[in-house]
């Protein structure tokens, strides 16, 4: 496929036309309080990272109220909670802090997103700020916000992403057996399906 690329800033500005002056206003470098209070009612958000690997984007949900602890204007963390151990997260923020976080919270149209720095820590007494049911995660992920920022909703509206019509039924979708399997011809599909949400109810903290 031959494609005709844009190799230039202005090449690209060219084609798009001027910035809405008002997307750059709303963005800051430290947390309002509506914005702490949209990040505090999030349960889902996604985290983006970047290392030697490459890159890596990983969702991370988790009740209202325990997905993320604001510390002041400038300071979120957020746990570690279990998973399956490949760390590709983690393994980026240890070699290079740069992380970006794009939270959703179901109904409602807009995301808020946040750019900043992370760092890695065991520390006990962070830690057990996320105990959940007696479980507390090997980690906390510890953020310095650089920039804060809500996305419009347009990207949900087209979506149509909260709207119950539209929601896949189990049948619609390969399951996670069946994905598993077509890179992998010998894994026992049938067996993990049956498996999992039983797995999953009691691993989840």
């Amino acid at each position: 496929m031959q494609l005709t690329s844009l190799n230039s800033l202005e090449a690209l500005e060219a084609v798009y036309g001027p910035i809405n002056p008002n997307s750059l206003k709303k963005e800051i470098g430290h947390l309002t309080e509506p914005y702490q209070r949209w990040i505090e009612r999030a349960p889902f958000m996604a985290v983006a990272t970047i290392g030697p690997g490459g890159l890596d984007c990983s969702p991370r949900g988790d009740a209202v109220g325990q997905l993320v602890q604001v510390f002041d204007a400038t300071t979120v963390a957020f746990a570690d909670r279990r998973g399956n151990n490949r760390l590709d997260t983690l393994r980026n923020l240890v070699v290079d802090d740069r992380v970006s976080l794009l939270f959703l919270i179901p109904g409602i149209k807009e995301c808020l997103r946040i750019n900043g720095s992370a760092v890695v820590t065991t520390d006990e007494e962070l830690c057990s700020r996320f105990e959940v049911e007696g479980k507390r995660p090997a980690t906390v992920v510890v953020v310095t916000i650089s920039s804060v920022y809500f996305q419009c909703g347009r990207a949900i509206i087209r979506s149509g992403m909260w709207d119950p019509t539209s929601h896949a039924q189990p049948g619609d979708v390969p399951t996670a057996g069946e994905m598993t399997k077509s890179a992998f011809p010998e894994f026992d599909a049938a067996g993990y399906d049956s498996d999992l949400p039983g797995r999953q109810r009691s691993s989840l903290y």
